[in-house]
């Protein structure tokens, strides 16, 4: 983890994503967390990339399934696009990448090891596609995301329009030969208006996070989560 970036970093970053910017200084921004952007006020960090590459990535992904799976309805299409645009699955594929190195942290985050957390990498992958959408436009951004998430589509699909989260994860664990899943869940603010935590641990191991209005759909969205994150370390 870093607390600044050069040229030569950058450079790397770039090939790892396997996009050459024209325009370097947005790959530069879509790496600038807000942590590090707190100790060099100068510097914006990459919270308004993140939300363009989180329009842009909804975008190509609704698209896509919209034409590969022509049967489904609106309902599943929803659910399929949910289990693929999450922070499991995003930070994912930037640990494949190799982001993680190169994001620009804070002292107290680098020290924290903030680049290997998984809001941290989601939000500087979703930052990168939008830094790629404003240096070369949709088709170049949109073949990226295709790339990268093509195969997490086709490994989510099974099983999506008959089972539940918590259930597809149950039959995904046991299929695997894990111990059943674990669910932690923690609440805040009054009790007319909670809003509910939930992590869900697989073998001891942290495989989603979600949050609700309720104790079940928190739960409901940790477990799509950790589906996705599963059959995606799978794929």
């Amino acid at each position: 983890m870093t607390t600044d970036i050069g040229d030569a970093e950058l450079r790397r970053c770039a090939e790892l994503v396997g996009h050459d910017f024209a325009d370097r200084s947005l790959l530069k921004l879509a790496l600038t967390h807000s942590s590090y952007s707190a100790e060099e006020t100068d510097e914006p960090s990459n919270e308004r990339l993140e939300f363009l590459g989180d329009a842009v990535l909804g975008w190509v992904l609704a698209d896509e399934m919209y034409r590969r799976h022509p049967d489904f309805h609106e309902g599943l299409l929803t659910d399929l696009r949910k289990s693929v645009v999450n922070a499991a699955t995003l930070a994912e594929v930037a640990r494949r990448l190799g982001i993680g190195p190169f994001i620009r942290l804070g002292r107290g985050e680098s020290r924290a090891r903030g680049g290997e957390k998984v809001s941290i990498l989601a939000n500087a992958f979703e930052a990168i596609l939008g830094a790629i959408y404003l240096d070369a436009g949709v088709t170049v951004v949109k073949a990226h995301v295709l790339r990268l998430l093509s195969s997490v589509i086709d490994a989510a699909v099974p099983g999506l329009a008959t089972l539940d989260p918590k259930t597809q994860l149950q039959e995904l664990v046991a299929a695997r030969g894990f111990t059943p899943p674990q669910y932690d869940v923690r609440d805040e603010g009054p009790d007319h208006a909670k809003t509910f935590f939930a992590t869900v641990l697989v073998d001891g191991r942290t495989r989603g996070e979600g949050t609700g209005r309720s104790k079940k759909a928190a739960e409901q969205e940790a477990a799509s989560r950790a589906v996705a994150s599963l059959r995606n370390e799978r794929a």
